[in-house]
Protein backbone atom coordinates (compact mmCIF):
# COMPACT_ATOMS: atom_id res chain seq x y z
CA UNK A 1 0.00 0.00 0.00
CA UNK A 2 1.20 3.26 -1.11
CA UNK A 3 -1.23 6.04 0.62
CA UNK A 4 -0.97 4.56 4.27
CA UNK A 5 -2.01 1.61 5.88
CA UNK A 6 -4.71 3.29 7.90
CA UNK A 7 -7.15 6.18 7.54
CA UNK A 8 -8.64 7.81 10.53
CA UNK A 9 -11.71 9.44 10.21
CA UNK A 10 -13.59 11.27 13.10
CA UNK A 11 -17.57 10.98 13.15
CA UNK A 12 -18.19 14.19 12.69
CA UNK A 13 -16.52 14.73 9.74
CA UNK A 14 -17.75 11.65 8.52
CA UNK A 15 -20.84 12.89 9.20
CA UNK A 16 -21.06 16.00 7.34
CA UNK A 17 -18.90 14.30 4.30
CA UNK A 18 -22.65 12.32 4.65
CA UNK A 19 -24.69 15.21 4.72
CA UNK A 20 -23.17 17.07 2.23
CA UNK A 21 -23.73 14.27 -0.24
CA UNK A 22 -27.31 13.82 0.67
CA UNK A 23 -27.92 17.30 0.17
CA UNK A 24 -26.59 17.22 -3.80
CA UNK A 25 -27.96 13.77 -4.72
CA UNK A 26 -28.55 12.32 -7.23
CA UNK A 27 -25.31 14.51 -8.11
CA UNK A 28 -21.68 13.83 -7.10
CA UNK A 29 -20.77 15.94 -4.27
CA UNK A 30 -16.98 16.87 -3.88
CA UNK A 31 -14.68 17.53 -0.48
CA UNK A 32 -10.34 18.12 0.17
CA UNK A 33 -9.17 16.38 3.02
CA UNK A 34 -6.47 18.08 5.11
CA UNK A 35 -4.99 15.49 7.76
CA UNK A 36 -1.41 14.48 8.47
CA UNK A 37 0.38 11.39 7.67
CA UNK A 38 2.21 9.59 10.53
CA UNK A 39 4.00 5.96 10.89
CA UNK A 40 0.96 4.67 8.53
CA UNK A 41 -1.82 6.47 9.75
CA UNK A 42 -3.32 9.08 8.01
CA UNK A 43 -5.55 11.11 10.37
CA UNK A 44 -8.20 13.51 8.81
CA UNK A 45 -8.56 16.67 10.90
CA UNK A 46 -10.90 18.85 7.94
CA UNK A 47 -12.95 18.75 5.30
CA UNK A 48 -12.59 21.63 2.61
CA UNK A 49 -14.59 23.16 -0.25
CA UNK A 50 -13.05 22.88 -3.62
CA UNK A 51 -13.72 26.65 -5.02
CA UNK A 52 -15.68 27.28 -8.14
CA UNK A 53 -16.32 23.21 -8.30
CA UNK A 54 -19.02 21.71 -11.01
CA UNK A 55 -21.11 19.21 -9.48
CA UNK A 56 -23.36 17.14 -12.09
CA UNK A 57 -24.86 13.98 -12.33
CA UNK A 58 -22.33 10.74 -12.87
CA UNK A 59 -19.14 13.87 -12.47
CA UNK A 60 -17.52 16.44 -10.50
CA UNK A 61 -15.04 18.75 -12.13
CA UNK A 62 -12.53 20.97 -9.92
CA UNK A 63 -9.24 22.83 -10.27
CA UNK A 64 -6.35 21.00 -8.61
CA UNK A 65 -3.73 24.34 -9.54
CA UNK A 66 -5.58 26.39 -6.40
CA UNK A 67 -4.02 24.06 -4.33
CA UNK A 68 -0.85 23.82 -4.96
CA UNK A 69 1.79 24.06 -2.40
CA UNK A 70 -0.66 23.20 0.77
CA UNK A 71 0.87 20.37 2.31
CA UNK A 72 -1.75 19.34 4.31
CA UNK A 73 -4.20 17.89 1.90
CA UNK A 74 -4.20 14.37 2.28
CA UNK A 75 -6.50 13.50 -0.51
CA UNK A 76 -10.14 13.80 -1.90
CA UNK A 77 -13.33 12.24 -0.94
CA UNK A 78 -16.52 12.44 -3.40
CA UNK A 79 -20.04 10.71 -3.26
CA UNK A 80 -21.17 8.15 -5.55
CA UNK A 81 -25.39 8.47 -5.80
CA UNK A 82 -25.37 4.75 -7.50
CA UNK A 83 -24.21 3.22 -4.43
CA UNK A 84 -21.02 1.87 -5.36
CA UNK A 85 -18.24 2.40 -3.79
CA UNK A 86 -15.40 1.19 -5.96
CA UNK A 87 -13.28 3.50 -7.94
CA UNK A 88 -13.92 3.81 -11.44
CA UNK A 89 -11.08 4.59 -14.11
CA UNK A 90 -11.41 8.29 -14.16
CA UNK A 91 -11.44 8.42 -10.09
CA UNK A 92 -8.16 6.98 -10.46
CA UNK A 93 -6.93 9.02 -13.52
CA UNK A 94 -7.78 12.05 -11.51
CA UNK A 95 -6.22 10.85 -8.35
CA UNK A 96 -5.13 13.39 -6.04
CA UNK A 97 -3.13 13.31 -3.21
CA UNK A 98 -2.72 10.37 -0.52
CA UNK A 99 -6.25 9.20 -0.99
CA UNK A 100 -8.75 8.75 -2.55
CA UNK A 101 -12.12 8.27 -0.68
CA UNK A 102 -15.91 7.39 -1.89
CA UNK A 103 -19.09 7.39 -0.21
CA UNK A 104 -22.21 5.97 -1.53
CA UNK A 105 -25.99 6.31 -1.19
CA UNK A 106 -27.32 5.70 1.31
CA UNK A 107 -24.43 7.37 2.85
CA UNK A 108 -24.76 6.17 6.34
CA UNK A 109 -22.63 3.99 8.36
CA UNK A 110 -19.38 2.37 7.77
CA UNK A 111 -20.59 0.10 4.95
CA UNK A 112 -20.91 3.20 2.69
CA UNK A 113 -17.54 4.13 2.80
CA UNK A 114 -14.32 3.13 1.10
CA UNK A 115 -10.83 4.17 0.87
CA UNK A 116 -8.24 3.40 -2.09
CA UNK A 117 -5.04 4.70 -2.88
CA UNK A 118 -3.22 5.89 -5.55
CA UNK A 119 -3.41 2.47 -7.52
CA UNK A 120 -6.38 1.33 -6.62
CA UNK A 121 -5.95 -0.76 -3.24
CA UNK A 122 -8.63 -0.52 -0.80
CA UNK A 123 -7.13 1.08 2.56
CA UNK A 124 -8.50 0.26 5.80
CA UNK A 125 -11.13 3.22 7.49
CA UNK A 126 -10.96 3.60 11.20
CA UNK A 127 -14.18 6.15 12.25
CA UNK A 128 -12.90 7.41 15.21
CA UNK A 129 -14.42 9.86 18.22
CA UNK A 130 -15.65 13.14 17.12
CA UNK A 131 -13.19 15.87 16.82
CA UNK A 132 -13.88 18.58 19.20
CA UNK A 133 -14.59 22.38 17.35
CA UNK A 134 -15.02 25.74 19.08
CA UNK A 135 -16.99 28.33 17.10
CA UNK A 136 -14.10 30.56 16.78
CA UNK A 137 -11.91 27.78 14.91
CA UNK A 138 -14.95 27.05 12.56
CA UNK A 139 -15.32 30.92 11.51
Amino acid sequence: MTAATIVHIPSNILDAVYAGAKELYPRESFLLLRGKKSRGVIRITDLILAPFAVHREGEVHFNPYMFSGDYSLVGTVHSHPSGNISPSHVDLNYFFGRILMIVGYPYEGKECVAVYDSIGDRVSVEITAPVECKDEDFY
